[in-house]
């Protein structure tokens, strides 16, 4: 028998850089890159993944479509050539585009789809759609989309929220107290978009501890503090931590506790805010008292809590979660606000941060130089809604809605093109947008796996995977940049994006300003060198791509010193304004005010959210859910591999619920259960948490859907989550805004189908 033939790629995931085995064409192991002391175990999954069966073998169009039929559940597809999908695809641009224009065509994409940077699908999908003429784009994403369109009237910028933090070695250095309002739970910075070498936030965490740095997390569920390292846990009721912050900052004001000098220098509006914290705006303050008949937190806690922070060098941190809610805007304000009035901000190790743990990467120390990107250019349509109200577009085409001080109104798309992103995963009120989704005439997707999205589309083209192609990968919160060779031959019939985008574009009359006269190879190179100048800019020297290239990855030098957010502006804001209007911190922000926004005034406020647990609506619906990052998983990838279904329960994502709780419903370890409210219902397993505040449930998203009516067997969390803008300003979106019940589910058990192709018959064609 011969020997077997073993050759080694370097390449890179989300969840961390890798060197892909392969033996005889497949791929039998992914080693973790070197210098990783803590690599994620969903590096297992990636071999299972790419030569899993659900792979799309051929260019497939759904017989419903070709029948003039828009139901796109449960429909067979018949397999076509590359050509025939292609001019399908090119005359259906065509014909969208003489008919509507460019307002007719939505481009559909997510940037999880690839860590390499060449053929990030979200990059290309647009670069395509723009140079064609243009399209319907997207604004905000889902992760901080609440924040995006709030930080910038504040503090000028949106980069603290993406990781531009006061990094760690000024934090173990010079920080007393860490109060993470939503926690760090480590099992989210397994990921990062575009990749990462290194993992460091356990080694961190450990350091702190050693450092003697007390941690204090304020979330309602204990697994938001990291494994092995003590914290305190403050349990607060879902949706509320805004009111906690602001009962902490009336703490500080009554006790004169505050830096009145800087909020003199350094911000604007303080006067205004506090007139409002001391209920001298509505007779009602905001103390500590106050704060607590809403939280749930002891009066005496928020006190302590307050003056802790304020007495000794403190870092506030808020994780994402908090902003994905109705109102979402007001904690992020709140916590820039409550750093303020201790007046620590631009002090080594002090003052506020975003997404500790919400990322990984967030804090590593790295010089501050570009990463590795594909330029995209300007939309000539220059149309574009916020990421999470594409339901309401697809619904209600002409309608008007307000966002971020402007008066828009929905196009009307008749085609969706949607390459990188799972929407059937990520998107609120799934059967409501399951209903939408029946409403373009043409839906064409992009997609490796058949996919909830792939069996929903019209035209599917099957596109390669990471290791089936040439790529550069890297993130600007990591200091490598790597090399992803190509590992195996694509799967079936499956092509790159870049590819087909190039196809598409050379059948419109474009391919030389797509393709800009490179191929797969010769956009590494460019988008590598382009890096290589923009570090050199900053006067930080990476070798020249083929040594690059021959090695697998470069190293960025550590930084010359510690990175501490604002430092420049608090040691002199006159000639290092920031780019809001005033050139300080806006506590009070007359341009927000100025759109008139009951549901986001002109500085922080406590604003009641329609669901949370002090809500009318929660004597029907008592339980308040919130749904997290899985650890086995990014999002919806991988959610078929054998790592992440080992952590279901009876075939069914879990949900984590309170001992109390579910001994009130006559519910045990391990049960199958339906969680239901008025938008749905989905099914789980139950699991008991006596670390979860009661009252509360926790469950994970990406379980692959699989709808029967309004039920989603599987666990698709998404299917109960509320559909509706965190604001008038962000119109982010509010997935954690949702009340529940829960009850055993007494039915036969029936598994799921999300895991099964669709019928497919060849065509020929």
């Amino acid at each position: 028998m011969p020997a077997l033939t073993r050759t080694r790629h370097p390449s890179l995931a989300h969840w961390g850089a890798f060197t892909a085995v392969v033996e005889d064409g497949r791929v039998v192991d992914c080693e973790p890159f070197g210098a990783d002391r803590a690599p994620s175990a969903m590096l297992g999954s990636i071999a299972e993944m790419l030569h899993s069966p659900l792979r799309i073998q051929r260019p497939s169009v759904r017989k419903g479509w070709l029948a003039g039929n828009r139901d796109r559940e449960g429909d067979e597809y018949v397999e076509v050539s590359w050509d025939h999908a292609l001019d399908l695809v090119a005359g259906e641009l065509a014909r969208v585009r003489e008919q509507s224009g460019p307002a007719g065509i939505f481009g559909g994409s997510y940037g999880w789809s690839s860590a390499g940077r060449v053929h990030h699908a979200r990059s290309l999908i647009r670069r395509f759609l723009f140079q064609g003429g243009g399209c319907v784009d997207q604004v905000g994403n889902y992760s901080w989309g609440a924040a995006q369109f709030l930080l910038p009237h504040v503090i000028g910028t949106t980069s603290p929220v993406s990781g531009d933090v006061t990094d760690w070695e000024s934090v173990l250095e010079h920080t007393r107290i860490i109060v993470a309002f939503g926690g760090i739970p480590v099992k989210n910075s397994q990921v990062t978009s575009g990749g990462a070498g290194l993992h460091n936030l356990p080694g961190w965490l450990a350091r702190a501890q050693a450092a003697g740095i007390r941690l204090v997390v304020v979330s309602p569920t204990r697994a938001d503090i990291p494994e092995g390292v003590a914290a305190d846990w403050i349990p607060v009721r879902p949706n509320t931590d805004t009111a906690l912050m602001l009962g902490m900052a009336h703490t500080l004001l009554s006790e004169n506790r505050y830096d009145r000098a800087f909020l003199d220098t350094h911000c604007v509006g303080f006067d205004p805010w506090a007139a409002y914290l001391t209920g001298a705006t509505d007779g009602q303050p905001k103390d500590a008292c106050w704060a607590a008949g809403i939280t749930g937190v002891p009066a005496e806690t928020i006190a302590a809590l307050a003056r802790s922070s304020a007495n000794q060098r403190s870092l506030l941190t808020a994780a994402w979660s908090l902003q994905r809610a109705q109102h979402g805007e007001q904690p992020y304000w709140a916590v820039i606000g409550l750093a303020a009035l201790a007046g620590q901000i631009g002090l080594p190790g002090g003052g506020f941060a975003f997404g500790h743990a919400s990322l990984n990467g967030i804090g590593q120390p790295r010089r501050q130089v570009p990463g590795p990107e594909v330029p995209v250019p300007r939309n000539p349509a220059q149309l574009a809604i916020p990421v999470a109200r594409i339901t309401d577009m697809l619904l209600a085409p002409g309608a008007e809605y307000e966002f971020n001080g402007a008066r828009h109104h929905y196009p009307d798309v008749k085609l969706i093109y949607w390459a990188g992103g799972n929407p059937f995963h990520h998107h609120q009120d799934q059967n409501r947008f399951r209903q939408a989704w029946r409403k373009p005439e043409t839906v064409i997707v992009h997609e490796s796996w058949w996919t909830p999205l792939a069996r929903r589309a019209d035209i599917v083209l099957p596109a390669t995977t990471s290791l089936e192609r040439c790529d550069v990968g890297g993130s600007t919160r990591d200091p490598y940049v790597f090399a992803m060779h190509r590992a195996v031959a694509p799967h079936g019939e499956a092509r790159n994006d870049f590819d087909i985008f190039a196809d598409l574009a050379r059948r419109a009359g474009f391919h030389e300003a797509f393709t800009a006269g490179r191929d797969e190879m010769g956009w590494c190179r460019h988008v590598y060198e382009g890096m290589r100048a923009g570090c050199a800019d900053k006067g930080v020297t990476l070798p020249p791509f083929d040594e690059f290239w021959a090695r697998g990855h470069a190293e960025l030098p550590p930084p010359e010193s510690q990175y501490v957010l604002f430092e420049a502006f608090r040691r002199d804001p006159a000639a290092h304004p920031l780019r809001t209007p005033s050139g300080k911190i806006e506590l009070h922000s007359q341009v927000v005010a100025g759109f008139g926004y009951a549901d986001c005034p002109g500085y922080p406020v406590w604003l009641a959210p329609s669901e949370w647990l002090g809500a009318r609506a929660a004597d029907q619906w008592p339980l308040h859910l919130l749904t997290n990052q899985p650890r086995h998983r990014l999002h919806s990838q991988l959610d078929p591999a054998a790592l992440s279904r080992a952590g279901k329960i009876q075939g069914c994502e879990p949900i984590a619920m309170h001992p109390d709780d579910a001994a009130a419903r006559q519910i045990r370890d391990g049960d199958r259960v339906r969680v239901f409210n008025g938008r749905g219902a989905c099914l789980a397993g139950v699991k008991l948490d006596t670390g979860l505040m009661p009252g509360v449930v926790v469950m994970a998203t990406g379980a692959w859907s699989d709808p029967d009516g309004d039920l989603d067997r599987h666990g698709n969390p998404n299917t109960l989550t509320a559909d509706i803008g965190t604001s008038r300003l962000a119109q982010g979106p509010s997935a954690q805004t949702a009340l529940v019940q829960v009850e055993r589910d007494l039915e036969p058990a029936v598994a799921h189908r999300a895991w099964e192709s669709p019928a497919i018959s060849p065509g020929g064609l």
